[in-house]
């Protein structure tokens, strides 16, 4: 396991030093953020098979930031467009992403509470960014490592490939620090 988590530290660390997505100009650095990027959704597959399966996908990942997308093909629901589950699916998971990468694999994050607010069906995949503040990440932290456990709230607006907000979502997580025993 202390290997998986030096990996997923490694990753994160050399994402973020990436720096801007220049596409194929910088084709070295486009490399390496494809290889990293399938290293995260290999890793997310790994931990919830269902979310490969169902086309989610991380596009990026930094210090209290998550954009991750869900396509539309092979999710559409029985008049064509994009199935709920797949709005709940595309809404969790970041969640999750950004506790691995900002906290540590000792952190583990549990979805208490989650309400989604359908405005408008989508007919494209439907992309969600979200994110934490450095303060935020270092109360959870802070919370987690005193206590063993702090809650956060993520709040999300999923856009179609238009822009065009589509849904709104709230999740509330509670984060778990593992082997905590009140004793440290």
């Amino acid at each position: 396991m202390k290997i998986m988590d030096r990996m997923i530290d490694l990753t994160g660390n050399w994402l973020a030093e990436l720096g801007p997505d220049n596409g194929l100009s910088e084709p070295v650095i486009w490399l390496k953020r494809r290889g990293g990027y399938a290293f995260v959704n290999r890793l997310v597959g790994s931990a919830i098979p269902f979310a490969p399966r169902n086309r989610f996908a991380v596009e990026e990942v930094r210090t209290g930031y998550v954009r991750a997308r869900i396509a539309i093909k092979g999710n559409k629901n029985h008049f064509g467009s994009l199935y709920a589950g797949a709005y709940f699916v595309v809404a969790e998971i970041p969640g999750g992403v950004l506790t691995l990468f900002d906290l540590g694999p000792a952190y583990v994050p549990i979805l208490k509470e989650m309400t989604l607010a359908f405005l408008k069906p989508s007919d494209t995949d439907v992309i969600v960014e979200m994110s934490l503040t450095d303060a935020e990440l270092t109360r959870i932290r802070e919370e987690s490592d005193a206590t063993g456990r702090a809650a956060f709230t993520l709040t999300g607006e999923l856009r179609d490939e238009t822009g065009e907000i589509v849904a709104r979502s709230t999740a509330h997580y509670r984060v778990k620090k593992k082997g905590f025993t009140g004793l440290e």
